[in-house]
């Protein structure tokens, strides 16, 4: 007993990683007897409480802990498997138990009663495992093969109904962006591989690592390998224009989308930047603030023009991780990780409630054999009095989503814009632009998720054929997760202090120094501005969707615009898709005719010079060989002739020659 309560942090973490893989294995064993989920759920919950009591106590502020095993030996080139524990991957890690729980707990009541219930338990532990082997990696090649087993179990899980094509086209399109962004992790592992020799992370980034003794870190080369990681980073958190497959994630259940397309799998690449951030310099941080400004605004007016009630909060997701971006970009990475922790729980638990919601719309939809779409926001309204419960945890959640006080989403949020603003003031001018945009961003976050709590619990049903008398709060199963992650949504949880994110305990573990200074009076500003706007917006929101006056039409250019995300998926399908296939057909045509018909025209020239060849040899060469063997032998048949022995044949032979040589000479 005193031997487990002393259990080391790095045999603790194995254990953490293994446990989902034992019960994936136990589930595949098991096949379709394993319908309840137990595997998954009991090897998620010890995780999770190993790891808060043996490894994130343990090493959180402390000196961070790593063990190596040799893994091959290619020359004198030794590649090694590790961990690393450091405040980063405990937190990380943490994180991804702790949003697990929860979401396989309500899986246990929103899934119940599908036929593929056991596949589905056997892809979440496979997540799972991946995304915690992925947090605790020592080196970069180890942390890839967690990175490629994250997308591969992603793709299980988009996918799970396969029966609907669209959810296997949206699988595959994940799948296929997430490989642009994997190719891009590969070079650049490739490139620190080809400039030191290594890919361990600490030998890399440590105290006293390669990077950190690189005296100019503006050359070609290094530029090259940050933009390389960053384009993995792109592909796997969602980032402009390699963002256009999570929307059509959603596909998947919705407790997929809660655990995976929101909290954890997504944050991989917000994670990844952290973790080698020495490695960037300034061009490279420029280049992720931008695309991350442009990711957060786009992605936030694309969330103004949907319906359905899980896109509007998948647009939603990409916006948030644009500005975790932006946070990275600017050099505060640990702001990013701090919203990126506060993030996971309040849109886990919109996608918890969207879910419930979902899930009793469905159930209308079932009782009355109805036709429509039952996370269609224009089917909603006055859901409020129905699933009372649902509503003010999704009012919670989005109250911490738009940064309103109290809330963890207010200090995080607050960390990221003010430092934006530090950041442009250091700058100069024209680097102004980035907070506004981001000012402009959380202006229209608190509008377009007032929008959807607006639509779907105020006003009348919407649907007038169909009663909804029947409609409930969802059953306690998915209650209870929910609760717990509304808990969570609160500043109490991350921080003392609920106006001031200085005393947030995950900034203070991480300690980054700023190349900027701190301007005092933006922390009485920018909360204030963000927070007046906020309210600004929920009343507009209120005047627009619940006192019906909506100013604007339906069919508007600038709302169609926004529905159809500027038609990029179709400008994406022309430029590249069809593309593609035009180059496809381009390449097979230049090969059957041109390739093929140089090959066919040589393939006769061959043929003809070689029947030339065998002609020429047989008539000509063989011709004049056989004519001088012929006139050899005709001479040595006329001359054996003569030469008979018989005297009288050489004397006439004689007198022949005799008088042949006399007309001769007569005659001449």
């Amino acid at each position: 007993m005193k031997d487990l309560v002393n259990i080391s942090p790095l045999t603790a973490s194995m254990v953490v990683v293994l446990l989902p893989f034992l019960a994936f294995l136990l589930q595949a064993i098991w096949g379709k007897r394993s319908t309840s989920g137990i595997f998954a759920l009991l090897a998620i919950v010890l995780s999770t409480l190993i790891s808060v009591v043996f490894v994130f106590l343990e090493v959180w502020r402390n000196v961070p802990l790593v063990q190596t095993f040799s893994w091959f030996t290619v020359g004198d080139k030794t590649f090694t498997l590790g961990i690393l524990l450091n405040n980063l991957s405990v937190l990380m890690q943490l994180i991804v138990c702790v949003i697990a729980v929860p979401v396989h707990i309500y899986s246990r009541a929103y899934m119940k009663g599908d036929p593929g219930i056991h596949r589905y338990w056997m892809y979440l532990s496979l997540f799972c495992f991946a995304m915690l082997g992925l947090t605790i990696s020592k080196n970069l090649l180890m942390m890839y093969i967690f990175w490629e087993l994250v997308g591969f179990a992603s793709y299980l899980l988009i996918g799970f109904w396969f029966t609907k094509d669209s959810a296997v086209q949206a699988n595959k399109k994940a799948f296929i962006i997430n490989r642009i962004g994997d190719l891009g992790f590969l070079l650049g592992i490739s490139t620190l591989f080809a400039c030191f020799g290594s890919l361990d992370l600490q030998e890399l980034f440590g105290k006293e690592g390669l990077i950190l003794e690189l005296h100019d870190k503006d050359t070609g080369l290094m530029t090259f390998a940050g933009i390389c990681f960053f384009v993995g980073a792109m592909a796997k958190s969602a980032q402009f224009p390699l963002h256009i497959w999570l929307p059509d994630a959603m596909e998947g259940p919705t407790a997929v989308s809660s655990l995976i397309h929101a909290a954890t799998m997504v944050a991989a690449g917000v994670f990844l930047l952290g973790s080698i951030f020495p490695l960037f310099n300034g061009t490279v941080l420029l280049v992720i603030a931008i695309v991350g400004t442009i990711t957060a605004i786009s992605a936030a007016y694309f969330a103004l023009g949907q319906y359905d009630i899980k896109k509007i909060l998948a647009f939603s997701t990409v916006s948030q991780l644009g500005y975790m971006m932006v946070a990275v970009g600017i050099g505060a990475w640990d702001a990013a990780m701090f919203h990126l922790a506060t993030h996971a729980f309040f849109k886990c638990l919109l996608f918890l409630g969207a879910g419930a919601v979902i899930h009793e719309m469905a159930h209308l939809k079932a009782q009355h054999n109805a036709d429509f779409d039952p996370q269609d926001l224009r089917n909603m309204g006055g859901l409020r009095r129905y699933m009372p419960k649902t509503f003010l945890l999704m009012v919670v959640a989005s109250l911490a989503l738009a940064g309103f006080p109290l809330t963890s989403g207010f200090l995080s949020k607050d960390a990221i814009v003010i430092a934006a603003f530090e950041w442009a003031a250091h700058q100069g001018t024209v680097y102004i632009i980035v907070p506004i945009v981001l000012v402009l961003v959380s202006m229209l976050t608190a509008f377009y998720i007032g929008r959807l709590i607006f639509k779907a619990f105020f006003g009348n049903f919407r649907l007038q054929n169909y009663k909804p008398d029947t409609m409930h709060e969802a059953p306690k199963l998915m209650l209870y997760p929910m609760y717990f992650l509304g808990l969570c949504c609160l500043f109490f949880v991350f921080s003392s202090n609920p106006i001031s994110y200085h005393d947030a305990a995950i900034l203070e573990g991480f300690s980054v120094h700023y190349i900027f200074q701190e301007l005092h009076s933006l922390h009485i500003i920018i909360p204030v501005l963000l927070t007046s706007t906020a309210l600004l917006s929920w009343v507009l929101g209120y005047r627009w969707y619940v006192k019906d006056q909506y100013p604007l039409h339906a069919a508007s250019k600038w709302i169609t615009l926004a529905t159809n995300q500027l038609n990029l998926n179709l400008w994406i399908g022309a430029i590249f898709v069809n593309g593609t296939l035009k180059l496809s057909n381009w390449t097979y045509w230049f090969d059957r005719n041109i390739v093929d018909g140089l090959v066919k025209f040589f393939t006769v020239l061959t043929r003809t010079l070689a029947n030339s060849a065998t002609w020429f040899d047989s008539v000509v060469v063989d011709g004049i060989v056989n004519m001088v063997a012929n006139t050899a032998y005709t001479i040595g048949h006329i001359l054996r002739w003569v030469q008979n022995g018989r005297l009288q044949n050489y004397l006439g032979f004689a007198f022949t020659v005799v008088l042949l040589g006399i007309i001769y000479l007569i005659l001449r």
